[in-house]
């Protein structure tokens, strides 16, 4: 089947809490017929399911998520990004107040076990007394409640893994909690028979409770943490208006956002925000646009200007015509590719998942061979520490902590950079933007505004500036040009006098005349005007100069005379020497790759405080030059905006486009600036940099917790200092271990 016929899904899926359950899931969608590709979130707690529809049908997957014990459900089709990501939350809150009321119940049966426990513990001959046998009773009552209700999950999830082959966390956990259990019921209904082939009469009910509400409130507190890790997707969801007003017939009616259809008129009022992305018709106003560019200063729009979704109406009231449905735009394609990073994964994390898929079994091996072990060193001693040990060994191993070291950092980091206006494509773009070795930039639209003006102007005496501009502005507002619309800007903002012009002639990309005043003028490049046989004369050392400084050259002649030359260039971002210097901190080189030529090249990289110019190079050999400094050995970013940097943004080890330019740069690079702020580079490596530091934290932690925690649990350090870790402290240990990693991830969202 050719991949043009496959399609994409992704869905919710529930239950997953470990590295184990993630790679159960995974596995399962990858083994069903007609699935090319599969990859499943453990943060997101979803799945992006790219299917053959002649094999397998959306509802067959989400089935075979279910018979693996999880659980799943097909997205419904929700009409705007805000009812899509509350319907998302209501899940999630639904699964937080479940295992929060079970927590509680655990936790209560835990300590009141712990109390009932007391009179087993004290004095040797406790557990022989007459009450004992009734203490175990209402033990294992408690116990069988916390296993029944609070932790039917586990076994449930345990046994459908197990019909599968497979194991997870959860695993572990009935494992630990069912042996605990069972060996007490038998100590329970026989103590004396028991007793009498040497088996201590001491029971683990309260460590099974303890392990189940520890778990339990590790998992809450985790499954809190989480959410707090998508606070950005919320607060960009919540930017979208519920209720909007539209015109029907001669009136405007409120109606709700799900209602709106492209070619629709709105009215915004001051104070609102717009509902979709539109065009103004009627009205003036000035918009709020901080959330895409974080420029504070609104920004005037007049009819035929385009409105954003999610953005904020300040002072009057427009109308505008809807350009999409409220589940599209400009709002819902930043939280699109939001979601696309957190669920995706980082290269990094491969190391983890290696691990995790066979980590289960290994602890279990671990926790068999621990019990062997120690009932092989003290048979006489019965069963009671060897059981004690070997449960310890299995709740004390965590591969939730590896499973969340990296996800956990990715969303965090996602979520960190939407607010600054930095939009991760994933977690491969965090990990290879943080090891660059270079930074090449274009320079049009990206270091400079994109917008040629007119710098400077020279005369030869017959006219003043402000006379020359006009004329020139005069034949110039018949052209399209960029450099005619630089020269009516400088016309228009030095209020100089514009003639009306006829018998307009343009020699595209040379020049155009025309007669103004009943004189014959022409403006164009010193070339086209020689070529016209009209020498500079006396302007050609002032021309030389401008064009040494980098400058385009426009020259003005009055019948057969040169009166005048303007230097043009592109205005440097103000920001661009900031943002270069501000890159040097992390990358040794910084680039300026263009087409223009090497004069305006090093002219506009001097300013800008850039020393590497790569001049003259036309639009298909960017990505040539890319190509050259990576088998130099560079790791390479790539920052540009335009149609022509899209292949150079595609072949770098990253791409970054600026969120202002083409649609063809913006989906082809890794990284996508909103603010179009050069800073936002810097900004972006800083994170990436932040990013990977937590991510190697989290995966130190994880790994070596596992390492020490499972040696002390079975036993290692009993020999020298006579210490046995109890199963309690063990899963209060594992709670910890998950509830740091993502603790630590959160940092993200602080850090400066």
């Amino acid at each position: 089947m050719g991949l043009e016929t496959a399609q994409k899904i992704r869905f919710s899926v529930g239950g997953m809490t470990c590295a184990g359950c993630q790679a159960n899931v995974q596995r399962r969608l990858e083994n069903t017929p007609g699935v090319i590709e599969a990859a499943v979130s453990l943060v997101a707690a979803e799945a992006s399911v790219t299917f053959d529809p002649a094999k397998v049908t959306p509802h067959q997957l989400v089935a075979a998520v279910r018979e693996s014990g999880y659980d799943a459900r097909l997205p419904e089709a929700e009409p705007d990004i805000r009812a899509a990501q509350q319907s998302r939350e209501e899940a999630v809150d639904a699964e937080y107040r479940g295992l929060w009321r079970k927590a509680a119940v655990a936790v209560a049966l835990a300590v009141s076990s712990m109390a009932i426990s007391m009179p087993l513990m004290h004095g040797p001959h406790a557990a022989h007394s007459p009450y004992a046998g009734l203490l175990r009773w209402a033990l294992c009552a408690a116990a069988a409640v916390a296993l029944a209700w609070a932790g039917r999950d586990f076994f449930l999830r345990a046994w459908k893994q197990a019909r599968h082959g497979a194991a997870d966390m959860n695993t572990l956990v009935a494992v630990g909690t069912g042996s605990a259990f069972l060996y007490s019921l038998a100590v329970t209904i026989a103590p004396r028979h028991l007793a009498a082939r040497g088996v201590a009469p001491d029971v683990y009910y309260e460590a099974a409770t303890g392990i189940v509400a520890l778990v339990l409130v590790g998992r809450t507190l985790e499954l809190r943490a989480r959410r707090r890790t998508g606070s950005a997707l919320r607060e960009l969801a919540a930017l979208q208006p519920r209720m909007v007003w539209r015109r029907s017939g001669d009136h405007d009616e409120q109606v709700a956002l799900e209602a709106v259809e492209p070619g629709d008129i709105l009215m915004v009022k001051p104070g609102e925000r717009i509902a979709v992305d539109g065009e103004v018709v009627e009205g003036v106003s000035a918009v709020d646009e901080s959330m895409l560019t974080g420029e504070s200063i609104p920004v005037a729009k007049k009819p035929g200007d385009r409105l954003i979704g999610g953005t904020l109406n300040t002072t009057g009231s427009l109308r505008y015509r809807a350009a999409a449905r409220g589940s599209e735009g400009v709002l819902a394609n930043i939280v699109k590719l939001m979601r696309d990073a957190q669920a995706s994964r980082a290269p990094i994390q491969r190391l983890a998942d290696r691990i995790s898929a066979v980590f289960v079994p290994v602890v279990l091996a671990v926790a068999a061979l621990t019990f062997v072990v120690w009932y092989a060193a003290a048979p006489a001693g019965g069963l009671a520490r060897p059981l004690s040990v070997a449960v310890s060994v299995l709740v004390i191993a965590c591969p939730c902590a590896m499973g969340l070291a990296v996800p956990t950092a990715v969303v965090a980091a996602s979520g960190r950079g939407a607010k600054e206006g930095i939009l991760f494509k994933g977690g491969e773009a965090i990990e290879r933007l943080h090891g660059v070795h270079a930074v090449v930039f274009d320079k049009t639209g990206t270091l400079t505004e994109g917008k040629p003006e007119v710098r400077e102007i020279r005369t030869g005496g017959q006219l003043s500036s402000s006379d020359l501009l006009g004329l020139a502005a005069a034949v110039e507002s018949r052209s399209e040009h960029p450099l005619a619309r630089a020269v009516m800007d400088a016309a228009r903002n030095a209020k100089a006098p514009v003639r009306l012009a006829a018998q307009f002639q343009s020699s595209p990309g040379q020049g155009a005349e025309a007669l103004v005043e009943g004189r014959r003028v022409l403006v164009g490049s010193p070339e086209w005007l020689e070529w016209r046989g009209i020498s500079l004369d006396g302007l050609d050392a002032a021309a030389r100069e401008l064009s040494d400084r980098g400058m385009t050259l426009l020259a003005v002649a009055v019948e057969q005379s040169a009166v005048g030359v303007m230097g043009i260039a592109d205005r440097l971002k103000a920001t661009a020497p900031e943002a270069v210097a501000l890159i040097r901190r992390y990358v040794p080189r910084v680039i300026l790759l263009t087409g223009d030529r090497p004069e305006a090249a090093r002219a506009i990289a001097a300013e800008a405080g850039i020393e590497e110019v790569i001049a003259g190079v036309r639009p298909e050999e960017k990505e040539k030059v890319i190509r050259d400094l990576q088998e130099g050995g560079l790791t390479v970013a790539m920052v540009g905006d335009g149609v022509n940097d899209a292949p150079a943004l595609a072949r770098a080890a990253v791409g970054i486009a600026m969120g202002t330019g083409a649609d063809a740069a913006v989906e082809a690079a890794d990284v996508t600036l909103m603010r179009g702020d050069p800073r936002s580079v810097a900004a972006a490596i800083d994170l990436s940099r932040k990013t990977m530091r937590i991510m190697k934290q989290n995966l130190f932690w994880a790994f070596i917790y596992n390492v020490v925690g499972i040696p002390v649990a079975a036993g290692a350090l009993y020999p020298w200092f006579g210490v046995l870790l109890n199963p309690v402290l063990a899963a209060a240990a594992m709670a910890l271990s998950s509830v740091s990693v993502v603790t630590n991830s959160l940092r993200l969202q602080r850090m400066r």
